[in-house]
C-alpha cells in the first residue's frame, strides 16, 4: 500500500499521466456546495461586516489555489476534503472574527465542561486552532503539490518543504495582517486581526501552524508504517 505523504523514500514519483487535465467529480462538488452553504449561513449577520468580508475574500483567494491543482489531476480526494474542512473552520471564525467564536459556550451548554477554565486560557483560542488545523490539514494539500513541482525530490525532502512552506506562508499571511490593519481604526484592526492585547499573538500563529504541519507529516508517516506492516 503506496503512501504518497510519507516519509519513506521508496514512495513512487508521479506518473506522467495523473498530470493530464481532469474534470471535478461529484465528490468534488459535494464538498464546495457545504462550502458554499457555509459561507451563506456564515453571511447572514456577521459580527462586523467589513472584517467578515475581508476573511471571505481569502476564502476565495483559496479555493481558487485550491481548484487549479485540483483540476489538474494533483490533489488527491483525501488532501481535497482536508483543505475544504480548513476552509469551513475559517468561515466559523470569519462569521465571529475569531475572537468571539463561542466554543466554551457551546461546551459549558452541551457538556457542563469549561474548556478555558480548565486549561486556564484566559483569551479565546479559536484562531490557535485554527492556525495549528492549517499545519494538519493542509499538509497534504501541499504536499500533493510539491511533489508535482519537485518530482525528481524524495519523500523526506517533500515532507521538509512542506514543512517550511507552511512556516514561509504563515509569516507571509501575517505580514498580509498587518499591513491591512494599518489602514483601520484601532478598533477594527482589532477586530480583523484578533490579537486579545496578545503581543505574541503572531508569533504564536506561526509556531502552531508548523506544529501541525509537523504532525501531520509524523501522523501520516506512522500510519504508512502500520499499513506495511499487516
Amino acid at each position: 500500500m503506496d503512501c504518497p505523504y510519507c516519509l519513506s523514500d521508496m514512495s513512487p514519483k508521479p506518473e506522467r499521466s495523473s498530470m493530464i487535465p481532469q474534470p471535478l467529480t461529484k465528490f468534488h462538488y459535494a464538498w464546495l456546495l457545504l462550502l458554499l452553504l457555509a459561507c451563506g449561513v456564515a453571511s447572514i449577520q456577521p459580527l462586523e461586516f467589513s472584517s467578515y468580508l475581508l476573511h471571505q475574500l481569502g476564502t476565495l483567494l483559496f479555493v481558487i489555489g485550491l481548484l487549479v491543482p485540483t483540476m489538474k489531476g494533483w490533489v488527491s480526494t483525501v488532501s481535497f476534503a482536508g483543505a475544504i474542512l480548513f476552509l469551513l473552520l475559517h468561515v466559523l471564525g470569519a462569521h465571529y472574527l475569531y475572537s468571539y467564536v463561542p466554543y466554551n459556550d457551546w461546551l459549558i451548554s452541551l457538556f457542563g465542561w469549561d474548556l478555558n477554565a480548565s486549561m486556564g486560557w484566559s483569551r479565546n483560542m479559536y484562531d490557535r486552532l485554527v492556525h495549528l488545523m492549517y499545519g494538519v490539514l493542509l499538509y497534504p494539500f501541499f504536499f500533493d503539490v510539491m511533489r508535482r513541482c519537485f518530482a525528481q525530490a524524495g519523500q523526506r525532502a517533500l515532507a521538509l518543504l512542506v514543512i517550511q512552506f507552511v512556516m514561509a506562508s504563515s509569516v507571509v499571511y501575517e505580514f498580509i495582517e498587518w499591513w491591512i490593519a494599518l489602514g483601520m481604526s484601532p478598533e477594527d484592526a482589532e477586530n480583523y486581526n484578533g490579537q486579545q492585547g496578545d503581543i505574541w499573538d503572531a508569533h504564536a500563529d506561526m509556531a502552531w501552524a508548523t506544529v501541525g504541519s509537523m504532525l501531520s507529516a509524523v501522523l501520516l508517516s506512522c500510519k504508512k508504517s502500520v499499513a506495511s506492516t499487516q
